[in-house]
This record gives structure tokens, sequence and C-alpha cells, in this order.
């Protein structure tokens, strides 16, 4: 229970009038206060019947309803009420209280397990002199997943279509197979070279050859979960967040095209390992959303030897290479893969080093040069060590955070088509 300011305030009206009307007179107003007070507190006392609704599976940086309700005013008989939902880690609430009730957006920038605790609801009596706080339901667990509607927009352009290399054409659904089914009409989405030319003279009508889909082809995402992945990007999210999503559209993407996923999680230790499966994307989500990066090194050997003795797959390793030395593991571990596998090596390139390379204002201060020399020198560093992976046999792809994502899905289907898995 706590006293309200209007308690206050009339406290200190009763000591002034105290000294007009005389003792005997403010210590019967403050007795009349001291009994009101309690009376106002007993009414607060009684707890309101709040429900709180909050999802139980979020998507990172996908905003979500959070709403407190509490019941009809007329209930409350007089009372009156303010929420207020405490945050915690890098959950976002906005906004964290209300009267009467509220209704905000829950904003998680960070994926894994968290503990949303109970809303808080301060009840005042019906005289405003005296509140009590009340604890809205129990604690909530929030699961956090990677960027889910992103990934699902990935796959639902490759199933329709849709989906465009940078710089290339569109040549109908990508993915699929180039093993001879049939013939049938023409559609408008097809492509001119797939026209069945002696069938359309034959016919005297656009025809088309149809091929079969090649299905139970293996990826695997090999995710790195060591120090170099714990950098931050733009955002608050770190490498290991866009890796993350960048696999879950893989993934999906897999689920689409009918062929298997798996993946391996590791560090200086294997932490998650899922055989390829069909319809496997949303158990690739289950396995690593809670995933955090850990200040150790990564110990790739050990991850790719599980991942050899596997059927032919793509393998598409995501970590960072940040210059030689620091890669140097990386390219001894590398041919362990490519003996049997098709590798490719994702990462993200760090957009504060392109942004040195081009200062905002119109003069160019001494700062600025030696800014632009020093990200001259980390990015020839990682184009020395991208070299060392390639002459190791794997292909290494980096783009910029927002784009790994639909960079890996291009690489994966570029993949089937040439048949290299």
């Amino acid at each position: 229970m706590s006293p309200t300011p209007r308690a206050a305030a009339v406290l200190a009206a009763i000591a002034l009038l105290a000294v007009v009307l005389g003792p005997v007179a403010a210590v019967l107003l403050t007795a009349a206060l001291a009994g009101a007070l309690i009376a106002d507190a007993v009414a607060a006392r009684r707890p309101p019947r709040a429900q709180r609704r909050v999802p139980a599976i979020v998507a990172r940086g996908v905003p979500a309803a959070l709403t407190v309700t509490l019941p009809d005013p007329s209930a409350l008989r007089g009372r009156r009420s303010r929420v207020r939902q405490a945050t915690v880690g890098e959950i976002e609430i906005a906004p964290q209280e209300s009267d009467g009730g509220l209704e905000a957006q829950l904003v998680a920038r960070r994926r894994g397990r968290w503990v949303i605790p109970p809303a808080a609801v301060r009840v005042a009596g019906p005289l405003g002199l005296a509140t009590w706080d009340h604890r809205a339901g129990g604690a909530s667990e929030l699961l956090v997943y990677p960027d889910l509607p992103a990934a699902r927009r990935l796959a639902l352009a490759v199933r329709s279509g849709a989906f465009r290399e940078s710089g290339r054409r569109s040549r109908g659904p990508l993915g699929l197979g180039t093993e001879f089914e049939s013939i049938r009409e023409y559609l408008p989405d097809d492509d001119i070279r797939q026209v069945n030319w002696p069938a359309t003279a034959r016919l005297g009508r656009p025809m088309s050859n149809q091929y079969r889909v090649e299905q139970d082809r293996d990826v695997i995402c090999v995710l790195d979960c060591g120090r170099l992945m714990a950098a931050p990007l733009s955002g608050g999210a770190t490498r290991l967040d866009a890796a993350i999503d960048a696999a879950t559209a893989v993934g999906l993407v897999a689920d689409e095209l009918g062929d298997r996923c798996g993946t391996v999680a590791f560090d200086a230790r294997v932490h998650r390992r899922l055989a390829p499966r069909r319809r496997g994307g949303d158990a690739l989500v289950r396995a690593v959303y809670d995933l955090q990066p850990a200040a150790v090194d990564s110990d790739y050997e050990l991850a790719f030897r599980n991942v050899a003795s596997s059927k032919r797959a793509l393998v598409i390793v995501f970590t960072d290479l940040i210059e030689e030395v620091a890669a140097r593991s990386l390219v001894t571990a590398v041919p362990v893969l490519a003996r049997r596998h098709e590798v490719v090596v994702a990462g993200v390139v760090d957009p504060d080093l392109e942004a040195a390379l081009r200062p905002s204002g119109a003069r160019v201060h001494d700062l600025d040069v030696y800014r632009a020399a020093a990200a001259l020198d980390m990015l020839a560093a990682r184009e020395r060590a991208a070299a060392r992976v390639r002459g190791a046999g794997a292909r290494v792809l980096e783009t910029a955070p927002p784009d790994l994502a639909r960079a890996c899905v291009a690489a994966y289907l570029s993949a089937k088509a040439r048949a290299r898995l």
C-alpha cells in the first residue's frame, strides 16, 4: 500500500489549518484522514481480474501485440487503475504503461528463450488517497525465432517462380531439375528455351518441355557459434543472427523443393546436430533459434567430421573471414568436406568498413583518411583469407547482412541447376 500525492496534499492542508483552528482540531482532522486512508487502502486491496495476452512465439524484429485487459470500469466500483509492463533483456515494449489497461507492441531484438515478468496493476481507492499494487497473472515464456516472415517470402518467391538473382533474368520456377519428363502446352511464364520447336511445328501451337523436379538432395547448414560470430551489426543483431536467418531461409526453400535439410552448430564443441530430413526446415528453426555466440575459438575440423560421412550434399558454412590468421583453421579443415561435398562458405561484410571508405562530410579530415586506410587494410585481409578458402576447394559468399539469406538461396538453387549436389 502507498499513499497518493492527494493524501500528502490533504495532510499539508491540515498542518496549515492547525495554525488557525488549533492543535485539537488538527489532531481530529488527522485522525479522520488516517481513517479515510485506511478505508481507501482496503478498497484498493481487492485485486482486479486482469488478463494478459502475450504470444508464445515471435520472430526477431517483427512486432507482436501484448495486451492487458481489466474488468469493466463499473466492476471496479470507482477504483482507478494503471497498468505497467516491465521489459527484460532485448525485448522492447511500447508503451510500457497505460490507464485502464494496456495495448502495446512487443519487438524482440535477439533470438532465444525469454521470460516476460508479470504486469503490475496499480489500483487507487475511490477517494484517491491510497494505492495498492497487484500482479496481473504470472510470468510468461517467450520464444524468439529467427526472421521467419522474410524466410517464408523467399520460399514463396521460389515456389511461384518470382525469385530473381541480382543481375539475372528470371527463368520461371528456379531450383528445378533438367531431366526431361513430358511435353505440354506453352504457358506465358515459360522460358523461350523450354519451347519444343519440332512439337510446335507439328501441332501448330506452342509446346514446352516439362522437366522433372529433382528431389531428395541434401543441404546442410553448418553454423559457427564461436567468438567471430559475436561481432555486432546494425540494429543490435550479431553475425550469428544474420547467419541463422539465412539458414532458416535455406531450410524453408529446401522444404519447397522436396530436398532434405539438416544442420550442425558448433564452437569448440558441437552443440546441435540435426541429420538431413524431409520437411526439415521447421526442425532446423527449432534446433538453432536459441543459439548464442560464445567467446571461444571454433573447431572447424571437429564440426566438419560430423558432416563428412554424410552422402554428397551442399554444405553451407556460416562463419566470418576476418583475416588470414583467423581463417587458417578453416582453410585446413575445408578439404575434409570438399573431397565429397559442394562447399559454400558464407558470411557478411561489415557495413562500417564500406562506410569508412566514403566520408559523409564535404571536407575530408585527417581522421577520415586514417579510417579509410584502416578499412582498406581490413578489406584486403578479408580478401586474402577468402582467396585461401577458395584455394582449399570452397566457394566464398560475402554480402551485406540484409542480402545474406537471398544470396545463400541463390547459391543453393545454382548448385541444383548445375547438378552439383
